[in-house]
């Protein structure tokens, strides 16, 4: 249960609740939240006092209002100093770190992985898809934005089913820095090909579902590896 709204000023205190909201899964990385009349109600205050705290997680990289299309989750966590790390960080040394964490978080994963994990990867893999079959030749600035926003929701799953809440903290950590770069690199350098793309994750998903954490973490790695190559 989310804590009570207590403390002033209001728009933060909204601002906790929601970030409490987000992190205890109401609405997953990627996800759209509810409209705004019917948020401002759930919460008791006033659409301004909502706008506000918005736009409060909104500069801390946690939600991106969308013109037209709604406000949507891109984070998990609202970092203090280590977002000020990640801001000086080069994308190519976020991605290392990223190599790091996901290539033992995928290992761990083709470990302990449950049949709800696997459910939840598999599901993410297939909204992946959805978002990312015509990313190669998609010009749409929206479009790329869901195609980022689903493919990290795909990598978080893999992280979480490691069962290792540091490794899944230290990857929403990332997040906020990766987001962007990605959107800027897609904007710029479309991908040779969607579905060669898209082939690496499902080898990922099938290394994990025949729990062989060898070829989990070496998918992982690889495809990160790539990923690093292409900013270089």
């Amino acid at each position: 249960m989310p804590s009570p709204i207590r403390r002033h000023p209001l728009a933060a205190q909204v601002a906790d609740v929601l970030l409490e909201r987000l992190q205890a899964g109401e609405w997953p990385l990627g996800h759209r939240l509810p409209g705004e009349t019917t948020l401002a109600a759930q919460l008791g205050v006033g659409r301004s006092t909502l706008r506000e705290a918005i736009r409060e997680l909104s500069g801390k990289g946690v939600l991106d209002s969308r013109q037209g299309a709604g406000v949507f989750v891109t984070a998990l966590d609202a970092p203090g100093d280590r977002e000020t790390v990640l801001r000086h960080a080069s994308i190519v040394s976020v991605i290392e770190a990223r190599i790091a964490i996901e290539a033992e978080a995928a290992g761990l994963a083709a470990v302990r992985r449950t049949p709800a994990d696997l459910r939840a990867i598999r599901r993410a893999l297939r909204e992946r898809r959805t978002d990312g079959r015509t990313i190669d030749s998609i010009d749409n600035i929206g479009t790329i934005d869901a195609h980022v926003d689903a493919d990290m929701a795909f990598h978080r799953t893999v992280v979480r089913a490691a069962h290792n809440d540091v490794l899944t903290e230290l990857f929403d950590g990332f997040v906020p820095r990766v987001r962007p770069a990605m959107i800027d690199m897609l904007r710029l350098r479309p991908l040779v090909s969607g579905e060669a793309d898209h082939a690496v994750h499902e080898a990922l998903v099938r290394a994990v579902v025949d729990r062989d954490p060898g070829a989990a973490m070496e998918s992982s790695r690889s495809h990160l590896t790539a990923l690093k190559e292409a900013f270089l």
